[in-house]
């Protein structure tokens, strides 16, 4: 039988800090707020009037090798049609334009990570061309995977910066396709901030890993880099101390709660998807930092391991996922280290998970 696959439309800033810049008193802020809530809100409409079945049928290049990236950028030229003009396709040289370089490379460290360190090749496990936008409308102040490619804004140089400068940004939206063609998690509540949360986890790991850092020598930042220089904040979301990345007079203050005694109930971004992708991406952190060393070879395995093998169910809530992650653990290390640092994390954000 052949799965159904939610529509999908994922963007790196939510819905609820653009509402809010959107109300700002300064007329180019919100002026441009606006304008990338309207970009976003057709897009999510034209995705929702689509039903995805089973994986996207796309035939690789010619001269496409098994295990290697198969990489195009296109550059829509301040337009909203996708893709564009193409501008930079796999193995050509570097291109005058450092956006364009910047996501060439960007989907070149999160191919890597996936297949160096988990053995999936791309982002469907078998060798699924990667593809990206570029210069996406005017002032457009997000990034997102929609279902089928990756497209980045330049953002509006009073709030966002260009979109391709963090690396995790990349990551990010990427690894949305990841979980789309695995668990599939719907994106909703809970299970739509784990899906928020996996893409913060593997986001976080593409940054990492593509620097070489252990887990102690990274930042735990998602968006580092992306905010303006005027903005009191340091990235859009923090894995080490969710509620700690930005608390600025126009975007307000980073309402991501660490634990669940602080959940946030409400019905505005999808239920929370961004907010409360807090407490699982905190748990990846304690558990991570607890191991020591490079963080994608035990914690991000084990979340790896739960994310592509078929027991995470679609409408999976929290404790769900952790008593998974625990199972996991002990599955693939045994009664250790890694099963203890798991369990242990779990607990301090308040999720049971045994």
């Amino acid at each position: 039988m052949t799965a159904t696959t939610h529509p999908v439309f994922c963007t790196i800033v939510p819905p609820h800090l653009l509402d809010r810049l959107a109300r700002s008193s300064d007329p180019l802020v919100a002026a441009a707020a606006r304008r990338t809530l309207v970009a976003d809100a057709a897009n999510r409409t034209g995705r929702r009037l689509t039903t995805v079945v089973g994986a996207r049928a796309v035939s690789a290049p010619d001269g496409a090798v098994a295990g290697k990236p198969h990489r195009t950028v296109y550059d829509a030229g301040h337009r909203t049609t996708l893709p564009g003009k193409k501008v930079r396709g796999e193995g050509a040289e570097p291109t005058k334009d450092a956006t364009v370089n910047r996501a060439y490379a960007g989907l070149g460290a999160t191919f890597d990570l996936f297949l160096d360190v988990y053995g999936r090749d791309s982002i469907d496990g078998s060798g699924l061309p990667l593809d990206a936008t570029v210069h996406y409308d005017r002032d457009y102040g997000n990034a997102f995977w929609n279902g089928e490619q990756m497209v980045f804004g330049d953002g509006d140089g009073e709030i966002f910066l260009d979109f391709t400068l963090p690396v995790d940004v990349i990551g990010h939206e990427l690894a949305h396709g990841v979980t789309q063609y695995t668990a599939n998690l719907a994106y909703f509540g809970q299970p739509g901030a784990l899906n928020e949360s996996m893409s913060d986890v593997f986001g976080s790991l593409v940054k990492q890993h593509a620097l070489g850092q252990t887990a102690d020598e990274a930042d735990w930042l998602i968006g580092a880099g992306l905010l303006a220089p005027d903005v009191q904040g340091v990235a859009l979301r923090s894995m080490k101390a969710p509620g700690t990345a930005y608390d600025d007079d126009v975007l307000g203050k980073d309402p991501q709660p660490a634990t669940m005694d602080d959940y946030v109930r409400t019905g505005s971004d999808n239920g929370g998807v961004h907010i409360n992708s807090g407490i699982p991406n905190h748990a990846f952190y304690l558990a991570a930092a607890e191991l020591g060393g490079n963080a994608w070879e035990r914690a991000g395995q084990i979340w790896f391991d739960v994310l592509t093998g078929g027991e995470l169910a679609e409408d999976a809530d929290f404790t769900d996922f952790a008593r998974l992650t625990v199972a996991a653990a002990r599955e693939r290390f045994g009664e250790g280290p890694e099963h203890d640092a798991v369990s242990k994390a779990w607990s301090t954000v308040k999720v049971p998970a045994e």
